[in-house]
């Protein structure tokens, strides 16, 4: 097996694309990397992931890649946090005494960090191996409810997966949901071989516009009405001239869009002249029982008589609908819906990481006004888009009908407001968040996950085994992750307890061997220098001594966990029984920021005095 280097960075997913070529254009021998018999996995950092599209998620997610245990990726990010309250010092020096003062500073980081190792993997140790058999046992659970034959299939397909990432993707859904611009590419080529056939329809046709160009074009323009809805509503009851402005003439714009595209739609659906002198008789009748001088409507107000529109009301007795014009709707109906349920999908990620983002950074009042006010602008955004999904749900409920399809009922529910929450953690369980809620309390019970997150396609349906089994495929997979995370993670740290002594020990014999290897000659200058070495040999093999006896105990807890000997509560803290409940609403469903270095033990050792005077 070759070597396997695991490059973690925020943007690698596109970062790594020609990396190898594009380092052999510097003539640097410093920047060169050599890929030859080597296996370079390229991830991004687990804080960072979760505001990355869909795909990254699934393909440079350090939860889904083998060998690298809990690792986040985060270690750089955390250095540079932690050195944050330096800038205010920092910021007044001279390049050579500030690089000296952060030199300074992170060896004394680099240094706590190796004094406080003991401490630290015994208390990784102490999570992982309950985790791992919680994991584990997980995984047998869902083994036994799902059945031998599919868990071979799918296990099968997660194997070739993690050794070629060009494979099928385990995590991923197959049945992809097709979007607007897909949509209306479909029908200009269906469109464009019944032309070229000679059998396209001419009433479908007038002048240089398809009658599929039309209603999408009618489609867009409802768009843009409610965006300019929304948008006047948010300039508040005391707009500036500006703002004013700026509506009239968007709203002048869009005005003139609209009568250019209902010049149009009549020669299309020539009856749609008469219901329309009937909405001006009817506004000009309402306007003189006002006494009102206008008797205009506003441009967000224009019914734009779309054929789901015609079908929901009486016009349908005066305005015709062919099917074939009914079916182009309804497909671009079908694609509006799915654009705008990915788009809730994305800003909800977006917004997680904004939240973990406020959490792990915004100090003060003006940070966390700025935070506040990020994520007010992503709920506007998360609303607009919600508010197209229930457009377009309402209108495929009409065209559907006309139909008689109901396949769409499937995948683009209803979409109440208690339905546009984010996941609980991005893509995986946060077994330490949901380890903290449970000492916060164990009488509440977390919130089902809502169906906008279900791997559900375009295509799906209940009584299609194939796509049922997909939804089941992709949960298993997740819970093989994780049971194989946290087995890697007790192996590596197993590894690194090992590691950490055997350098420790080694570094102490390296300090003796430096005993007179510089020639000098009998007197105060070669007892200062064994002195000194035998007291930095002494230090390295008494945190070697120290770590021994901080482990003490590990082997066998490690062994327990691996031999199943340990009980269902053995991840469970003491302090989960009688917490209070958890008032924070949002923290159900957005990730809280990752965890930093644990603390230093209370009461130090001989060691670290020494090391800290």
């Amino acid at each position: 097996m070759p070597p396997v280097f695991v490059v973690s960075y925020d943007i690698a997913c596109q970062w790594h694309i020609h990396l190898l070529e594009r380092l052999a254009h510097y003539n640097d021998d410093a920047l060169l990397m050599d890929g030859t018999g080597k296996s370079i996995t390229f991830l991004v950092p687990k804080f960072h992931l979760p505001a990355h599209i869909e795909d990254c998620n699934l393909k440079f997610s350090f939860n889904l890649t083998r060998d690298v245990g809990q690792t986040d990726g985060e270690a750089p990010e955390r250095g540079w946090a932690d050195a944050n309250p330096m800038a205010r010092s920092t910021k007044e020096m001279g390049p050579g005494f500030r690089r000296d003062t952060l030199d300074d500073y992170f060896n004394d980081v680099n240094h706590k960090k190796i004094i406080a190792l003991g401490y630290m993997l015994r208390r990784k140790v102490e999570r992982a191996v309950p985790e791992m058999v919680r994991t584990r046992e997980a995984l047998a659970d869902m083994n036994e409810s799902v059945g031998s034959g599919p868990v071979e299939t799918w296990t099968a397909m997660a194997v070739e997966w993690e050794a070629d990432v060009d494979a099928p993707n385990p995590f991923a859904t197959i049945h992809k949901d097709k979007h607007v611009a897909k949509v209306r590419e479909e029908l200009a080529a269906e469109a464009a071989q019944r032309e070229q056939a000679g059998k396209e329809d001419q009433s479908a046709i007038r002048g240089e516009m398809h009658v599929t160009e039309l209603i999408a074009m009618g489609i867009q323009l409802e768009q843009l009405q409610r965006v300019l809805a929304s948008d006047v509503a948010s300039t508040g009851l005391h707009p500036t001239d500006g703002q004013r402005r700026a509506m009239t003439e968007r709203t002048s714009k869009l005005r003139r869009k609209i009568i250019a595209w209902i010049d149009i739609q009549t020669k299309f659906f020539p009856g749609l002249a008469h219901v329309r002198e009937k909405e001006d008789e009817a506004r000009r009748l309402a306007a003189a029982a006002k006494r009102s001088a206008v008797p205009g409507v506003a441009v967000s107000d224009i019914t734009l008589w779309l054929p789901s529109a015609i079908l929901d009301g009486m016009e349908r007795r005066v305005v015709g609908v062919e099917p074939k014009v009914v079916e182009h709707e309804y497909r671009l109906r079908v694609g509006q819906a799915s654009e705008a349920l990915h788009e809730i999908r994305r800003l909800l990620l977006v917004r997680t990481h904004l939240y973990k983002l406020k959490d792990a950074h915004s100090r003060g009042v003006r940070a966390n006004t700025r935070s506040n006010d990020k994520i007010t602008a992503l709920n506007e955004q998360v609303k607009r888009a919600s508010a197209t999904y229930r457009a377009a749900r309402a209108a495929l409920v009409h065209l559907g009908r006309e139909l008689g399809r109901k396949e769409w009922e499937w995948t683009l529910q209803e979409l109440r407001e208690e339905d546009v929450r984010g996941l609980p953690q991005a893509m995986f369980h946060d077994p330490e968040r949901k380890k903290r809620k449970k000492k916060k309390s164990r009488r509440k019970e977390e919130r089902p996950l809502s169906w906008i997150w279900m791997a559900r396609g375009e295509k799906w349906n209940p009584g299609d085994d194939a796509a049922m089994n997909e939804a089941v495929r992709i949960e298993w997979a997740k819970t093989r992750a994780r049971a194989l995370r946290w087995q890697e993670e007790v192996t590596l740290l197993e590894e690194e307890m090992r590691r950490t002594l055997q350098y420790l020990r080694w570094r102490s014999g390296w300090w003796k061997q430096q005993i007179g290897r510089r020639g000098l000659a009998e007197g105060p200058q070669l007892e200062g220098e064994t002195s000194y070495a035998l007291r930095q040999a002494a230090i390295q093999s008494t945190l070697a001594e120290e770590f021994a006896k901080e482990w003490t105990g590990l082997d066998e807890l490690i062994r327990r966990g691996r031999a199943g000997e340990l009980g269902d509560g053995a991840g469970e803290s003491e302090e989960a029984a009688g917490a209070p409940a958890d008032a924070d609403e949002e923290s159900e469903e957005e990730d809280e920021p990752i965890l930093t270095l644990p603390a230093r033990p209370i009461n130090p050792s001989y060691t670290d005095e020494i090391l800290t005077m």
